[in-house]
């Protein structure tokens, strides 16, 4: 096998795992990364869904409590059964508009300037949602708390609201843990609430979308193509782990305007070196 192919797979493993839960679009990133290391044929796309799920396992490891207690409740306890009944209602809108507009998607938005113009909005949209929850902290008498406190408090209504933030996930850079996250926020949901909601609607979204993407493609990959589907799932999993672990502990102290201007500073780097001529970004 091909020794430059598996470092590149393993990059791409890497971005993928530290960026799937963070607020900075990891389509973006692998688009990106793709493009920097020159993996864009047939595969490259099939290979960054398939290593998203590598990412996905990792939540599901450090929520397998969670998950398995809701299972386990769905025939008696009417919590399991609200709970999952609001992953599924946040989840339609995304695979509804996604199997709409995939084609024209994918042959429009899926390269580097448009997600980097992507990358700077979002940015600007985090900053403003983030002044705002400030603006109204310090507007109230004694310290805003927010509607929704408990993940299990959600309400179908608040779900749906969430779903229809995550459809502008849709848009490569945009990303689908910023939207669901933010959306959440917006909506009323505590900080916390909303980051580990938006974890489990990566589940079945990430999930789907895996096993749409193989079914397409699956009488055109290869015993080397698979190998480098298995590096890159590996180096997500590990990463993603780290990376959830990790932001759970940064938001019970801080807010998201780190990750705005990060957002916004590499998606200018990405449109200056574009335009400049330092880079020639593939499509």
């Amino acid at each position: 096998m091909d020794w430059i192919l598996l470092c590149k797979a393993l990059i791409l493993g890497v971005v993928e795992g530290l960026t799937e839960f963070l607020p900075v679009s990891s389509t973006g990133h692998l688009i990106v990364a793709g493009s920097v290391l020159g993996y864009t044929d047939a595969h490259a796309k099939t290979f960054d869904v398939v290593i998203q799920l590598g990412a996905i396992l990792a939540v599901c490891w450090e929520f397998r409590v969670k998950i398995a207690n809701v299972v386990a409740g769905l025939p008696t306890q009417p919590g399991a059964r609200r709970f999952a009944l609001n992953v599924i209602i946040a989840t339609i809108p995304a695979i509804v508009l996604g199997l709409a507009f995939e084609k024209a998607i994918k042959a429009t938005l899926f390269s580097a300037v448009p997600v980097a113009c992507a990358l700077v909005f979002g940015g600007v949209v985090i900053l403003w949602v983030e002044a705002r929850q400030r603006r109204l902290a310090d507007r109230a008498a004694s310290p805003r708390v927010a509607r929704v406190q408990s993940i299990d408090d959600l309400r179908p209504a608040d779900a749906l609201k969430v779903g229809l933030a995550q459809c502008c996930a849709l848009i490569p850079g945009m990303s689908r843990s910023g939207s669901t996250i933010i959306g959440g926020m917006l909506f009323g949901l505590d900080r916390k609430v909303a980051t580990e909601f938006s974890f489990f609607l990566a589940i079945p979204i990430i999930m789907g979308a895996t096993v749409y993407e193989l079914y397409k493609d699956w009488h055109s990959l290869s015993v080397d193509a698979l190998g480098l589907f298995a590096i890159g799932f590996a180096a997500a999993f590990v990463s993603a782990f780290a990376c959830v672990r990790w932001l759970l502990r940064y938001i019970a102290a801080h807010d998201f305007t780190a990750f705005a201007w990060y957002r916004i500073g590499f998606g200018l780097l990405i449109l200056v070196t574009g335009y400049s001529g330092l880079l020639s970004w593939a499509d």
